[in-house]
């Protein structure tokens, strides 16, 4: 059973989704105006409405399946979604004239949704513009702040409730708890757990291959996703060859790494050089939508022709992740952020079936199945590396000369942290070469290079992220390693930049 989130354009939904996860309920995120018949593929035991950018006041403003009542389901509204259900049962909403955003405090709340946190002083984050005028009959306030004397409803048979806040988001500081008692309230089953996930996704393999007869070709990066993948189709005895490509973008000496750490798993894996074909293709193109395309549209080439040779095979296989799925797709009232390599930049025709088994699990939760499986933790705990690789982290133009002066200073980095025993600190670490020059001094010369950016964040998994706080005297040393060693680097920068607003990657 699943907790469905029909999502109405929030920056927060994607939080929802990890909160209802991290309470060991399963949560899949659908948009807005979902149908019942999809909604209802996903087995809900319980429904949230998202927040939003729009008004319930606008014409035409999103608003769920009509239907989804008829479902008798326990429903949550927030932000938006209480607004919504509160005009949809008759009562009304109106606009403050001002927005709301920030911390405030409830200084009165009850009912079953606060159970444990009954009184006030709960601190909470709003962000709407605007408010609860009358309640539908039957219904009751159940919150109020100094401003807003309904900050949250329930329904005469308590199935469905409505929070003006974000309960998902870390200002709201017992949140968690809140979107806990609705769980209960809804008997939500508490079993989303890496072991049931472990033997559910065994299952899924195993009806899909037709109990491993139908032949899986699986694509392999050597990071922990595709890692992991790969250990499960052993594990379980799918009959498979993993395919992992040189494609000329990797960082320094990363396939005798992948080779060395992968084939002693039992792993059937096929290394194939095609450095030339990718960094050929990629020339002269600088838009990054275009170099994930490209590279996309080279890799299902690549696969296709090792199929021939290997083959027949049924099944592509890819470590797909669940934020790769939601940047790539968009959603109801949201924008699409980026196409991944492997969702949005596939072409349409690729020739086999996607096999997808994470496609619905964030990189945390890959993690600890790879545990389960177990999977090394040098393997186990590296950090993500994007498919089209160095591609991505070349601002401008693809050439072999920048891809060289970019590998060596992602290797110095990279090796700095681990020296420094600062690497397991940070979820993700990369160095950016952008095409920017400007002018230093080395000795009594003039030098002209190229300004590289140093990028560190923490984050559980990978939907939000903090820049990380390295010390100052370690980036001293880092700056000073990398343009002694590199003389085409100028200058080094440090991003401090957290997501939202950019994202991990530069491109």
């Amino acid at each position: 059973m699943s907790v469905v989130i029909l999502d109405f354009g929030s920056q927060y939904t994607r939080l929802i989704a990890r909160r209802i996860r991290e309470l060991h309920a399963y949560s899949v995120i659908l948009p807005g105006r979902a149908t019942v018949e999809e909604i209802s593929r996903h087995n809900p035991q319980a429904v949230i409405l998202s927040g939003g950018p729009a008004s319930v006041l606008q014409p035409g403003a999103p608003q769920p399946d009509e239907r989804l009542f008829d479902l008798n389901l326990p429903i949550l509204g927030i932000c938006y979604g209480m607004q919504y259900l509160v005009r949809r049962f008759g009562g009304r909403i109106t606009p403050t004239g001002t927005r709301e955003y920030g911390r405030a405090h409830l200084i009165q709340c009850d009912g079953p949704l606060f159970g444990g946190l009954e009184g006030g002083d709960l601190q909470v984050w709003m962000s709407h513009s605007d408010a609860v005028a009358d309640l539908p009959l039957g219904w009751r306030g159940t919150a109020r702040t100094e401003g807003n004397p309904i900050a949250a409803v329930e329904s005469p048979d308590k199935r469905m409730f409505g929070i003006q806040f974000h309960p998902e988001v870390a200002h709201t500081l017992q949140g968690k708890l809140i979107l806990a008692n609705f769980l209960r309230v809804a008997s939500v089953p508490l079993d989303w757990t890496p072991e049931h996930t472990l033997e559910r996704l065994i299952s899924e393999v195993q009806e899909r291959t037709d109990g491993g007869r139908k032949r899986v070709l699986l694509a392999v990066s050597g990071g922990v996703d595709s890692s992991t993948l790969a250990l499960l189709l052993t594990r379980v005895g799918i009959e498979h060859t993993a395919v992992f490509v040189d494609h000329g973008l990797l960082r320094l000496n990363e396939r005798e790494e992948v080779e060395q750490a992968l084939l002693p798993l039992g792993v059937n894996l096929v290394s194939v050089g095609a450095s030339k074909r990718f960094v050929s293709a990629l020339a002269g193109i600088s838009d990054p939508e275009e170099k994930r395309k490209v590279i996309g549209r080279e890799f299902i080439a690549v696969f296709r022709e090792k199929a021939l040779k290997l083959g027949p095979f049924h099944f592509l296989a890819q470590g797909t992740l669940y934020p790769d799925v939601i940047e790539s797709a968009g959603s109801e009232g949201s924008a699409s952020i980026k196409s991944h390599h492997n969702v949005g930049g596939l072409p349409d025709d690729i020739g086999f079936e996607l096999l997808e088994p994470f496609r619905y699990l964030f990189k945390d939760e890959v993690r600890e199945l790879a545990a389960l499986l177990g999977l090394p933790e040098e393997l186990r705990m590296r950090h993500p590396f994007p498919g089209p690789g160095l591609a991505i982290r070349i601002i401008g133009e693809i050439t072999p000369e920048r891809l060289g002066i970019l590998r060596e200073a992602d290797s110095i980095f990279i090796s700095s942290l681990k020296e420094a025993g600062l690497y397991n600190q940070v979820w993700q670490a990369l160095t950016v070469l952008t095409p920017v020059r400007s002018v230093g001094v080395v000795g009594d010369e003039r030098r002209y290079g190229y300004i590289l950016a140093l990028r560190a964040v923490t984050s559980v998994d990978g939907m939000t992220a903090d820049w990380s706080r390295l010390p100052h005297e370690f980036l001293d040393q880092v700056a000073a390693r990398i343009t002694r060693n590199i003389p085409q680097i100028g200058r080094v920068v440090y991003d401090i930049t957290s997501k939202p607003p950019a994202t991990i990657e530069w491109e």
